[in-house]
């Protein structure tokens, strides 16, 4: 639900500004109403301000000054350097460089080569080492005009090694200790420096938010006054009342309006406040709406193990959030919703008969209650002619059921802000479609008298959806082609709408059908193999597969709910959205 909250203008004496502005940072419960950004960010002060901010915010992301992250870079760099020439020396076995450079000054002058194996010649060279196919070489000459144009024909000339790979191993271990003091000059700065930068950022942060509420601030009398809004919470207005009182401050309490931009806090149970980071993702409601967070979190729940659709899977999810909730306090709430998914989607995969991809209807042990299962062989729906999988069946009622429910919210939403001459038309859509409903299921089992009702609700429900689109309109022709234009929308909207919940149905069969073969290609491998090693090929197919698996059946299970809540529920609903959160003036 949404906090009510009271509108405040406050009127103060110049010389009792600042203080009345601490009194009010000190509570911290008023949300000081800024002017426009454009009239803020302009403020050299304030840019100033947010560049410090910034600066500061990166060094404490970093955790040193640049010199030193560069300097433990620049040796990181060295390691990786020396560790791939070793590499690369490592081939020609333990030489001294020196002992290279002395031959050359005596007028032998060593080519290093390196060739497929199968193409050495013993008359090429001295071969020093063989490796991975390839035959390493070299050839001592006693002049620049050395002939190895045949050589190279088939064999890659490679530069001179400036050191051994031993050597080149000695300079790893000497720039690890340079590694360690340049970490341990870091470390020294963090324990000096950290807690300094992070008070550093609350105050800047301060001095920020004190800026632009100063600059929101209009100057009365030739500056002598200052007239500024907020807005505190009803819960909090007693309190805001106290202080305001002892301070003399002049102010004027109200309602907030539909043009007040009024801040939102939600405020809603656990259970409900596990889902308010999904409607933050899009957009929080305004401040005349109604809060859809309670409304769709036991769908956007039900969609998730609809999709997943696979009890091993959600058990895997489960343990998870127990985990976090026990090992990660700050992260329980994150636990939490893993908990009411994981537990959901158990739910879901044990009653459509899937575990694991394991089909538990062909498990031999479970004879006695495979009937029980939700799957297409015990309770094939027969509709108009045609055999659907159940589940299909009941995406589609889900589906028809939250579009109707989102149809309802936008009635209350509208009747509880304008009255209910503006709902009319939204609700008359609403009745005509459940009537509508019901006169297709009980179509042969109604009396002469229930069928002219129905008629009678059809037939009322027309008369608004025709002549009352628009209670504003006072031409009636407009709103006849208002109620045309929106019979044509809902018709063709409706349709596209429900079909998007068959993915429900379809993703979790294709889940559980892949985890199915992943399972079938692991016992083919491992039969295929000996019996002492035959398990190791099953186990690996089975962890890659099932993870790759999982993975994506976890992506698919966030993505389509949430598609299903932004397009089909917030569309029906009306959701207006556009709120501003609600962010009061404080230490």
């Amino acid at each position: 639900m949404i906090t009510q909250m009271k509108k405040y203008t406050f009127l103060v004496f110049h010389r009792d500004y600042e203080p009345s502005l601490e009194q009010l940072r000190e509570l911290g419960v008023v949300h000081i109403t800024q002017k426009a950004a454009g009239l803020i960010e302009d403020d050299a002060d304030l840019q100033a301000a947010l560049r410090h901010e910034d600066e500061l915010r990166r060094l404490f992301k970093q955790g040193a000054p640049d010199q030193l992250i560069a300097e433990r870079n620049e040796v990181n760099e060295r390691i990786v350097a020396a560790q791939e020439a070793a590499k690369q020396a490592a081939v020609w076995g333990d030489f001294d460089a020196k002992r290279i450079a002395e031959l050359k000054e005596a007028g032998y002058t060593l080519h290093f080569y390196e060739c497929a194996s199968k193409a050495f010649r013993e008359e090429w060279g001295i071969k020093v080492n063989e490796a991975n196919g390839k035959t390493y070489f070299v050839v001592i000459s006693t002049s620049r005009d050395l002939e190895t144009s045949n050589i190279e024909d088939h064999a890659t000339l490679l530069p001179v090694p400036e050191k051994s790979a031993a050597a080149w191993n000695q300079e790893v271990e000497h720039l690890k200790g340079l590694l360690a003091a340049a970490n341990a000059r870091i470390e020294a700065w963090q324990l000096a420096n950290i807690e300094d930068i992070k008070a550093q950022l609350v105050e800047a942060r301060q001095q920020i938010d004190w800026k632009r509420v100063t600059l929101s601030t209009d100057k009365l009398v030739e500056g002598a006054l200052c007239l500024f809004e907020g807005f505190c919470p009803i819960d909090k207005e007693a309190e805001l009342n106290a202080m305001l009182a002892e301070s003399q401050v002049y102010y004027e309490e109200t309602t907030p309006t539909k043009e007040d931009n009024t801040p939102i806090e939600l405020k809603n149970n656990f259970y409900t406040r596990l889902f308010e980071p999904i409607t933050r993702l899009y957009s929080l409601p305004n401040y005349a709406e109604l809060d859809p967070t309670p409304f769709f979190a036991p769908f956007f729940m039900l969609f998730f193990g609809l999709c997943l659709g696979d009890g091993g899977y959600g058990l895997v999810i489960l343990l998870a959030g127990l985990a976090v909730i026990f090992k990660a306090p700050k992260l329980k709430e994150w636990g939490w919703l893993g908990v009411f998914m994981g537990f959901t989607t158990m739910v879901v995969g044990i009653l459509t008969g899937m575990f694991f991809g394991i089909n538990l209807e062909e498990v031999a042990v479970l004879a006695p209650i495979k009937q029980y299962f939700i799957t297409e062989t015990n309770a094939t729906v027969h509709v108009m002619g045609g055999s659907y999988h159940p589940m299909m069946v009941f995406a589609i009622m889900i589906g028809v059921f939250q579009i109707l429910f989102a149809m309802g919210f936008k009635v209350v939403k509208i009747t509880l802000r304008d009255g209910f001459k503006y709902a009319a038309y939204d609700c008359a859509w609403l009745v005509a479609l459940v009537t509508l409903i019901v006169w297709a299921i009980f179509a042969g089992s109604l009396s002469t008298i229930g069928l002219y009702s129905i008629y009678a609700i059809l037939g009322l429900c027309a008369l608004f959806i025709m002549f009352y689109s628009n209670p504003d309109r006072k031409v009636l022709l407009l709103n006849i082609g208002g109620g045309l234009w929106g019979t044509y929308n809902m018709v063709s909207g409706l349709l596209g709408d429900i079909l998007s919940y068959i993915r429900l149905f379809a993703l979790g069969l294709a889940g559980g059908i892949l985890g199915n073969v992943f399972n079938a290609l692991a016992l083919q491998a491992g039969g295929a193999c000996p019996s002492w090693i035959g398990w190791l090929p099953t186990l690996l197919i089975l962890v890659f597969g099932h993870s790759l698996n999982f993975a994506l059946c976890l992506i698919s299970s966030v993505v389509h709910p949430m598609r299903l809540t932004f397009v089909e529920f917030y569309k029906n609903a009306g959701f207006e959205g556009g709120g501003k959160e609600y962010k009061p003036f404080k230490k």
